[in-house]
């Protein structure tokens, strides 16, 4: 017994040879493609930089690949004959491509009004992605199907299957087949046998598309040669009869077939051919009695892939209403995996769809299955011993019901959803790239097939639930394309080549998202990419000549679309929109040649678009991204600026450009003209290497008001309190760069930029931005230096002072100059002329600010800062006569002189601190300082001495400091470092100073005792006399709400001097008693009682015998109180309209129920009588004297605090009891009136 004979095999070969002869024009070349894009989007995605060279796999390599796009062009011809014979309507070469200019298949006419609208409202995925996919009507097809069930009852279409033929299986039993022209090759079948049989409900060819299998709605088989159209076998036993057949799948190996029927089970058909008689073998692989399979799906692998180690097991996964299943059929059969769906929606339909992608440099099949809404991917590999191992990758989540999922290549898949809505979904990173409307299609379900009506129906519920969204047989995928069959028409699907998505975007004139979308190509970001081949470098050459026309088309359009009539800000705002889309891009392509030459040439034929590229090109200037500007352009772009009047803007943008090529002094007049003073430098420097020349120009001008005594400020430059350093000189906003002043003084302006400048040519740095040639740095120096130094300007008037280039930058700011000059000497090299230079300088420096009244002390006082800063240097090599520093202490000192104080001590402080206090003696330093009430510099010469003690007096006698001084004497009490006696000086020094602290503020002082020398209470009490002194220090160390940070456990204060202070509590504060021994300790009820009690605070006293257990003796205080305010009102006179004791009887009849309340709960019965009814009789003792006739003025409002009094009461005491003793009162009152 053999297999299939050879003869068999020849007649394949000669088929398949036929076949290619005859589909050689197009499904052909569309299965090379299909080839081509499976390697290179894998080796895109996955591979990223390591390319897999075509040639590995022997793939022919095309230049322009063949598609079903001019399928698209075809004119919509409503009238048009449908003849079964005509073999033109899918010839490639005939069609045009309006057809597919549509956002779905809904709308195959590029006129139809309601596709113009959509054209206007693009999606957000559309504008970044474009149009992904092509789709579009195979009306050849179409037409000849509805034909052929008009002309020979061919039914309507159930089935499709596609390879390099089309197949498409229809209700009456007939197998249509088209080739690529749709012409229509063979009718395989005939109605009689349809009649028999039932309809087609799956079809299946197999890899070289030699044979074709048929299933049929009642469950037969047949199998058809595709080159003879002759009948090979008629199989009606290959399952169980009565059910309808679901699928029907070749494999790899065209002896092996694999059926599933509407009974839920799965069969492995094999075809064999014995002494010349075709013969089928069936063996049952899943019994639908374990579970109903209603999806398979064989793994198919591409001839490039035939040796992967994979295909030898010839796997084949299964869907279940439960689970998924992968099985091997070779070389034995054997279960690898099986995974249960978990929770899902009974009527969502099973699917599967396998594919080799690429992941870590292999190549392996990916399964994707779903039901639902969740889409799984299994990577399936073999290991080196020869297992499979099947591991979970990422997930994807979607917000939508599948009814069908296929993989278009590695990295993009489609899925059709249950409102027949197509979403592209680029399966790496999840995104949706488009979805499209099918709806129109009228897609086929195979809902009759699953509910196997034809046999009686006799399936489970679920298996017919889950067919009523079933479509397995209606959608074919082949050479990444997608086929869908409708009830009159089959539609294709394909992805659209790169050109052809941003020639798409083109048409629907959405030039900035096809340039969007170009660049997206150009960059490699781009989703689902097909007909970019070759190295990174050579697909960016591809995209960017793309790029390039469109640009310039884009240049033509926006000309073209320029308003002609209208405000020029119409006009400006069109050109807006376009013009920078056009210089982004240039630029992003680096093509500044075509930027500067053709688009330029383009745009200067009108004015304003002229103007707004111009305009354009200013922030790549300022970001140093644009240099190299050819010089017309430079000089188009001053001139218009200048034309604007934004000469700020031409000030920015020149210090960026290279002006060599252009007139320099005709730069430098219009910057001084427009006092344009950093570019006017720049030019100077760049174009003519000419330092000097810029700083003359500035002096001329601020010169004369400073000689004329005028002062100017050095805005927020003068404010910085440290020198820069030197790597601050480059930075604009280090120097202060730009510098402007509250108000517009011209003058202060350009003296800040000459600070600036002359800093930055001392520190090597090119103005404003960037450096200075090395080669010429030393030489700037030296001549920015002998410029400073010369004995007069050019020009001189007879009066001009000597050196008047630095009396003039003295002073217009005499701190940021010392500066300027500080941080140059810190750069000096300690050679013979840089030390020469420095001692100039410095001689230059006394002999005009010490010789001269102008300047004041502050000015004096930063040039001897500057001085002994430089004296102090290790290395210093300057020499200044003591003396001058003598002359300078008492000029500083003078106590004759008593304006600008709190200045001449900062000044001094300065200078005593940058080193010069080994200029001075101190003792005669500390004496000027004291008379001159220098506070600070006694503390710093007192510091230096170590003379803590002596500091307390300097901060006590400074108002402006003297509440530091707790803060010092605690650092000094607190930091190491100090000795014990000098702490002890500084704790006895305080010691002595206690009531001037407590006076200050009581807080820190009490905070100062408890912290250090809490042992010491008693003697800081005794200290103060004082007191209201006393008191505030005691309140503040015992109430914790006075806030100071002490724990109070940690203080050990005796209860004496607790009771002391409640004594000066209720002296000085009675009102606040009782809320302050509510959060006071340690005190004795007894003693505090008797303290109360002197200062007869009833209501204290009542609180404290109330804690101390002696509820009746606080309520007999209580009563007591209230029945002296009654006894008030009583007395009142009945005229008085005003009594405001009758608060005061409110206020203390409710403090005594709410004692009566707060231990009533505690009492028995006759302990509350005692408190309650006296109470109430105290309260009723007013209206008792008060008759009907003589009403006092107040009896209303006694009854109703009397009421208030029986509602409290009636929580404790029994109502009989109340009424009893009510009646009690009122029969004393008869009496007392009788």
């Amino acid at each position: 017994m053999e297999n299939e004979p050879d003869h068999e095999n020849v007649e394949q070969s000669l088929c398949a040879k036929t076949t290619d002869e005859e589909l050689n024009k197009s499904f052909s070349l569309e299965a090379s493609l299909s080839k081509f894009s499976y390697i290179d989007l894998d080796k895109e995605l996955e591979f990223r930089n390591d390319l897999i060279d075509d040639k590995e796999f022997d793939i022919p390599q095309v230049d322009t690949p063949p598609t079903l796009e001019s399928i698209l062009n075809e004119t919509d011809d409503e009238d048009e004959s449908f003849v079964l014979e005509d073999p033109t309507l899918l010839n490639i070469d005939t069609i045009d491509s309006h057809s597919y200019d549509t956002s779905s298949v809904a709308s195959s006419d590029s006129g139809d009004r309601t596709n113009l609208k959509r054209k206007k409202k693009l999606p957000d995925s559309f504008s970044l992605h474009g149009s992904v996919m092509r789709h579009s009507l195979l009306k050849g097809i179409s037409a000849q199907i509805v034909s052929a069930a008009d002309k020979v009852d061919a039914g309507l279409p159930t089935a499709i299957a596609v390879s390099s033929l089309i197949a498409v299986g229809t209700s009456h039993g007939l197998a249509l087949i088209f080739d690529q022209n749709q012409a229509l090759r063979l009718c395989l079948g005939s109605t009689s046998v349809g009649g028999q049989y039932g309809a087609i409900s799956a079809l299946s060819i197999n890899n070289d598309c030699s044979r074709l299998l048929c299933g049929f709605a009642k469950g037969q088989i047949t199998m058809w040669d595709l080159a003879s159209g002759k009948l090979l076998r008629s199989i009606t036993d290959a399952h169980p009869p009565g059910t309808a057949i679901l699928h029907i799948k070749f494999t790899d190996d065209p002896t092996l077939a694999i059926c599933n029927d509407s009974g839920g089970s799965v069969f492995e058909l094999t075809f064999k051919r014995v002494m010349g008689v075709r013969t089928c073998e069936s063996r049952c692989l899943f019994s639908g009695s374990k579970g109903e399979v209603c999806c398979i799906e064989p793994l198919h692998s591409k001839p490039e892939l035939k040796d992967h180690p994979i295909t030898q097991f010839s796997l084949l996964a299964m869907a279940s209403l439960t689970k998924i299943l992968v099985i091997g059929l070779k070389p034995s059969l054997k279960v690898w995996m099986t995974f249960p769906y978990g929770r899902m929606d009974p009527s969502s339909v099973p699917l599967l769809a396998w594919h080799f992608v690429a992941v870590h440099n292999y190549v392996n099949p990916m399964l994707a299955f779903c039901r639902g809404d969740v889409v799984h991917f299994l990577l399936v590999k073999r290991d080196e011993s020869g297992a499979i191992h099947v591991t979970k990758q990422k997930h994807l989540h979607l917000y939508y019901d599948l009814i069908n999922f296929t993989w278009i290549n590695s990295r993009t898949i489609v899925l059709l959803d249950s409102v027949e809505k197509l979403h592209v979904i680029d399966r790496q990173t999840q995104e949706e790239l488009e979805t499209v409307e099918i709806s129109e299609v009228q897609l086929v379900y195979n809902s009759s097939h699953f509910k196997s009506l034809a046999t009686g129906g006799n399936v489970s519920q679920a298996l017919a639930l889950v067919g009523e969204k079933a479509c397995y047989q209606s959608i074919s995928s082949y050479g990444g394309q997608i086929f869908y069959l409708g009830t009159k028409s089959v539609y294709v699907m394909m992805l659209r080549s790169w050109r052809e998505r941003v020639d798409h975007l083109l048409k629907q004139d959405c030039l900035t998202e096809a340039l969007a979308l170009a660049w997206s190509f150009h960059e490699g970001k781009a989703k689902a990419v097909v007909g970019l081949s070759g190295d990174a470098s050579k697909r960016k050459a591809i995209v960017a000549d793309r790029m390039v026309e469109i640009l310039l088309h884009y240049a033509d359009r926006a000309l073209k679309k320029c308003p002609d009539q209208g405000k020029i800000q119409v006009m400006e705002q069109h050109f807006q929109d376009m013009v920078p889309v056009i210089v982004d891009y240039c630029l992003l392509l680096q093509r500044k040649d075509l930027l500067f030459s053709q688009v330029y040439d383009k745009l200067s034929e009108n004015s304003v678009a002229k103007g707004v590229f111009l305009e354009c090109l200013e922030p790549y200037i300022l970001s140093d991204k644009l240099v190299g500007i050819t010089p017309q352009v430079m000089k188009d772009l001053i001139v218009h600026f200048q034309d604007k009047k934004l000469m700020e803007n031409v000030e920015a943008l020149i210090v960026h450009m290279d002006i060599t090529s252009l007139d320099i002094q005709q730069i430098v007049l219009m910057c001084w003209e427009n006092r344009l003073y950093d570019a006017m430098i720049y030019v100077y420097n760049r174009g003519m290497n000419e330092f000097i020349s810029p700083m003359e120009k500035l002096f001329r001008v601020i010169a004369p008001p400073l000689n004329a005594g005028k002062t100017l400020t050095g805005a927020d430059y003068r404010r910085m309190e440290k020198p820069p350093s030197a790597s601050m000189l480059g930075t604009q906003t280090a120097l202060g760069l730009r510098l402007q002043t509250s108000s517009d003084d011209e003058q202060v302006v350009m003296g800040n930029k000459l600070l600036v400048y002359i800093s930055c040519c001392l520190a090597g740095r090119a103005y404003p931005l960037g450096d200075i040639p090395e080669d010429l740095v030393p030489l700037v120096k030296n001549q920015v230096f002998e410029f400073l130094i010369r004995l007069h300007s050019t020009e001189a008037p007879p009066e001009e002072e000597i050196y008047p280039y630095i009396r003039t930058l003295l002073h217009f700011d005499t701190r940021e100059f010392l500066n300027v000059l500080a941080l140059t000497f810190e750069d000096f090299k300690n050679d013979k002329q840089a030390v020469e230079y420095q001692q100039r300088i410095v001689d230059i420096l006394l002999k005009v600010m010490v010789e001269n009244s102008d300047f004041t002390p502050s000015q004096v006082g930063c040039l001897f800062t500057f001085l002994a800063r430089q004296l102090a240097k290790p290395d210093n090599t300057l020499f200044v006569n003591r003396t001058l520093f003598d002359q300078v202490l008492e000029f500083l000192c003078s106590p004759d002189d008593d304006s600008r104080h709190s200045e001449r001590q900062q000044v001094l402080l300065e200078l005593l601190q940058a080193g010069g206090i080994v200029q001075f003696e101190e003792s005669r330093l500390i004496r000027m300082a004291e008379k001159a009430e220098f506070y600070q510099i006694c503390e710093f010469m007192y510091e230096q001495e170590h003379q803590y003690d002596r500091i307390i007096d300097c901060y006590l006698r400074d108002p402006l400091r003297e509440e530091e001084v707790f803060n010092y004497i605690h650092n000094i009490l607190s930091i190491p470092g100090y000795s014990v006696e000098e702490k002890q000086s500084v704790w006895q020094k305080a010691m002595d100073h206690i009531e001037e602290l407590v006076a200050l503020k009581p807080c820190k002082a009490a905070e100062l005792v408890a912290t250090h020398f809490s042992e010491q209470i008693e003697t800081v009490i005794k200290k103060l006399q004082n007191q209201v002194l006393l008191f505030k220090f005691l309140r503040s160390l015992l109430d914790p709400r006075e806030g100071i940070h002490v724990n109070q456990e940690s203080l050990q204060i005796s209860p004496c001097i607790i009771e002391q202070f409640i004594e000066l509590l209720c002296q000085f504060s009675p009102n606040h008693v009782i809320e302050t021994l509510q959060v006071l300790e340690c005190y004795r009820l007894e003693e505090t009682i008797q303290i109360t009690q002197k200062y007869q605070l009833c209501e204290v006293t009542a609180y404290l015998l109330e804690k101390k257990g002696d509820i009746h003796g606080a309520f007999l205080i209580m009563l007591k109180r209230l029945q002296s305010k009654l006894q008030e009102i009583i007395r009142q006179d009945k005229n008085t309209k005003e009594d405001p004791s009758l608060k005061d009887v409110e206020e203390t009849m409710v403090e005594t129920i709410a004692l009566c309340q707060r231990n009533s709960h505690n009492l028995n019965q006759q302990q509350r009588e005692a408190l309650w009814f006296p109470l109430l009789e105290a309260m009723m003792a007013p209206q008792k004297l008060s008759s009907s006739a003589s009403p006092h003025p107040h009896s209303e409002a006694l009854k109703s605090l009397t009421m208030q009094v029986l509602n409290s009461m009636a929580a404790f005491i029994a109502l009989p009891s109340i009424l009893q003793r009510i009646l009690q009162i009122l029969f004393l009152k008869l009496t007392r009136i009788s």
